[in-house]
């Protein structure tokens, strides 16, 4: 898979415990990303946040610990980008989706 020289990146901000029909969603939407045909996803998990509710998470707090705050990142074309935004608009009800351009230095993977 080739990636143009000026891609963009989508950031998806979600909680750990957050579920889409019983499932987690970042394995849902890091899934959903695969089967679009998108370059890569990548789920991190943070060690402290809070958002829109301003309840802070952290692993510090034993009560807190269980719903981490989560970040996927994809990268991929503009055109890609779209159609993947209007996938999950749906499977999203909490959480924040940054978007923002990048250039891609090189994008490269073993061929086995």
């Amino acid at each position: 898979m080739q990636l143009p020289n000026e891609a963009e990146r989508i950031r998806i901000f979600i909680g750990e415990s957050d579920r889409h029909e019983g499932r987690l969603l970042s394995e849902v939407l890091v899934e959903k990303a695969r089967s679009e045909g998108l370059a890569g996803a990548t789920a991190y998990r943070g060690i402290m946040g809070y958002g829109a509710n301003s309840r802070v998470h952290t692993s510090k707090i034993l009560r807190l610990s269980e719903d981490m705050p989560l970040v996927i990142e994809i990268v991929d074309s503009t055109d890609k980008i779209d159609s993947f935004l209007k996938i999950i608009d749906s499977l999203i009800t909490e959480g924040l989706v940054t978007r923002e351009p990048v250039q891609v230095i090189f994008y490269r993977h073993s061929g086995g």
